[in-house]
């Protein structure tokens, strides 16, 4: 049997791979980041390009720990990325960057039942992130996954269109998306269609798949990258949505007879440097452990109030950097398995 095997979004979690902030960088200025992830920081010379301040790693490094040892106090395997050199230099014959930071593993892998699918990352210093994971990666194929690296993209300078509106920034020319752009619901995926991720990745997705999935692009749900800020599924029946972004003309049918909780108000946690690389809807960015078990940053009490309304209970933990480094608890973390088996929940 596979180590790999993980159906949807709830499940009871067994094993988890968290992320590392040790050696977090922010790419130097080119065409992809100023595109994507930093649009708004206008000149080239704004960006803050270069290693994380050092107090900030500590931090985060510290509450990542904190995260792991709770997880492990519940008997959930966990497994954490050996350091890489995030400062190299990564080149093609097209254009030239150096590394992201390494905090986020949601980002990189999807993984649909027993099988891991290297993503076509939309960002060019992301591509260095995924080497974190490499032996990770191997190490689950030699325990009997399934493994599918999507075909390398050129990211030439035509893939990005800044002059555009956010949602638009991402041009159609080659399968592209970031693995956070998918949320899995059994036999049903999620793809959000953004600047995050392209109509070509999905496409590309659903033939990677096979027949057993059905691929849902989302066009109109979320400009920008990646989906778990925006729907969070916590259990058959029963979701949590962002009420700035989904409504009843763009929500996505599969969720339309179930319960919904609109996410409330939440606090705002701040950022360091000139522009946070997500907003105060990191929030919502939570990890379910199980059907009612999940991790929440323990600052967002009204959020903890409608999940305990429902019969959720929350493991209160923090992540005081998560829009600094543009990931909570469900991007830091990439679930390997889950106890739980296929099935289709429309």
């Amino acid at each position: 049997m596979s180590l790999v095997s993980s159906h949807n979004e709830w499940d009871p979690l067994e094993e988890v791979i968290v992320g590392s902030a040790i050696g977090a960088r922010v790419p130097r200025a080119e065409r992809s980041i100023l595109s994507i992830d930093y649009h708004d920081v206008g000149d080239a010379a704004n960006l803050p390009s270069g290693p994380y301040p050092e107090h900030i790693v500590e931090q985060t490094e510290d509450e990542l720990q904190q995260f792991c040892d709770a997880l492990s106090g519940l008997g959930i395997a966990v497994r954490r990325p050996a350091p890489v050199d995030a400062g190299a230099t990564l080149r093609t014959e097209l254009w030239e960057t150096d590394g992201y930071y390494d905090h986020a593993p949601r980002d990189c892998v999807v993984v649909v039942g027993d099988l891991l699918v290297d993503a076509p990352m939309v960002i060019r210093g992301r591509a260095l992130k995924q080497a974190l994971y490499r032996q990770l990666v191997l190490d689950y194929f030699a325990g009997g996954a399934r493994w599918l690296p999507a075909p390398r993209p050129r990211l030439a300078d035509e893939t990005y269109r800044p002059e555009l509106p956010e949602g638009q920034r991402l041009a159609n020319l080659e399968p592209v998306f970031d693995a956070a752009n998918v949320l899995r619901i059994g036999t049903d995926l999620l793809y959000l269609v953004s600047d995050g991720g392209n109509e070509l990745g999905a496409r590309w997705l659903q033939e990677a798949v096979g027949p057993r999935y059905t691929v849902h692009p989302c066009p109109n749900l979320y400009t920008a990258a990646h989906v778990d800020t925006t729907i969070v599924p916590l259990r058959p029946g029963l979701v949590l949505l962002n009420p700035e972004r989904v409504n009843e003309d763009n929500l996505p049918p599969i969720f339309a007879s179930w319960d919904k909780i609109w996410c409330p108000d939440l606090v705002d946690i701040g950022y360091s440097g000139p522009a946070p690389v997500n907003s105060i809807w990191i929030g919502m960015n939570l990890l379910s452990l199980s059907p009612d078990l999940v991790v929440v940053d323990g600052r967002q009490t009204m959020l903890i109030k409608e999940l305990e309304a429902r019969h959720i209970d929350v493991l209160r933990l923090s992540l005081s950097h998560a829009r600094t480094f543009g990931g909570g608890f469900h991007c830091a973390t990439l679930d390997v398995r889950r106890r739980g088996t296929l099935e289709t929940y429309r």
